[in-house]
């Protein structure tokens, strides 16, 4: 899949084009990157400590609870904006996720948009091994998403963060003039009955005021969409969704597995996101 994809990429050191050759990537400056025999490509500077990347039992927990479909009605929302906020886009363009990790998203995504290829950018080697199997038009990517994407200026048609880190003075830059952000948030009521018996983390419920100063000065809201329902989980479920989130990094397993012991056998949890869909907003000069 890189093959297709490395018209969009960019040195992660030097930002000039990057071309593919014998499993390396290389610019012309001399930079080479490895890809990994799992089908990932690692474009992470030498600087970079991994350590907040998600742990292999972190995937592997997301993995089994997405392909259960409990967050399948967000999957295809997100594929909905995505088709159509490209209805009226030029051809090409790529379709980045950004924290793809296991290219759930991205693939449920890509399966609206044929003409489309997909770029899942992620920090977890463990996630990028799965994404880079979830779609055949997806180029699974390791990079850092706190630092300069590895993607060319102005050639995304569309760019996804669902409950991951974004900067958007980066997705400003990847995006083309017609194209659009979809940003998937939890709702302070995303989850909420687990969060106290569980001890997990809660949502800040000035999320809507940290994201309108955080986008406003490069992106506008061109739509918003609120996800609100129910889910019923059994208690495996209950442990994977637990695991597969930044609670997993502060809670101490043993105690967590005494917890969901406690449950009911089956767990009635509300599944509430905010699906915002933003647009570039015009250059001083008035044009994009």
């Amino acid at each position: 899949m890189l093959a297709d994809a490395v018209e969009y990429l960019a040195c992660p050191l030097c930002g000039t084009a990057l071309t593919l050759a014998e499993r390396m990537l290389r610019c012309a400056r001399g930079h080479s990157f490895d890809v990994a025999r799992h089908g990932y490509a690692s474009l992470l500077p030498g600087d970079v400590h991994a350590g907040t990347a998600d742990t292999a039992a972190m995937v592997a927990a997301r993995d089994e609870f997405l392909r259960a479909g409990h967050f399948a009605v967000i999957a295809q929302a997100v594929a909905e904006e995505a088709v159509a906020a490209t209805t009226t886009a030029a051809a090409g363009g790529c379709v980045v996720d950004v924290g793809a990790g296991t290219g759930y998203y991205l693939a449920a995504t890509l399966d609206r948009l044929p003409d489309r290829v997909g770029l899942a950018l992620d920090l977890s080697r463990y996630a990028l091994r799965r994404a880079a199997r979830a779609h055949p038009r997806i180029a699974a990517l390791r990079c850092d998403a706190w630092r300069a994407l590895p993607v060319r200026d102005g050639c995304a048609a569309a760019v996804l963060t669902v409950f991951a880190p974004r900067q958007p003075a980066e997705i400003r830059r990847i995006l083309r003039p017609d194209g659009a952000f979809i940003l998937v948030t939890p709702t302070a009521r995303h989850l909420a009955e687990l969060v106290a018996p569980l001890g997990l983390l809660t949502v800040d419920e000035r999320k809507p005021e940290r994201l309108a100063e955080q986008f406003g000065a490069t992106l506008m809201v061109a739509d918003q969409r609120a996800i609100d329902t129910e889910v019923t989980l059994a208690r495996a479920d209950v442990a994977g969704v637990a695991a597969m989130g930044p609670s997993a990094w502060h809670t101490d397993p043993a105690m967590l597995a005494e917890r969901i012991s406690k449950l009911p056998d089956r767990k009635t949890v509300t599944v509430s996101v905010t699906i915002s869909t933003y647009r570039p907003k015009a250059t001083s000069g008035g044009a994009e």
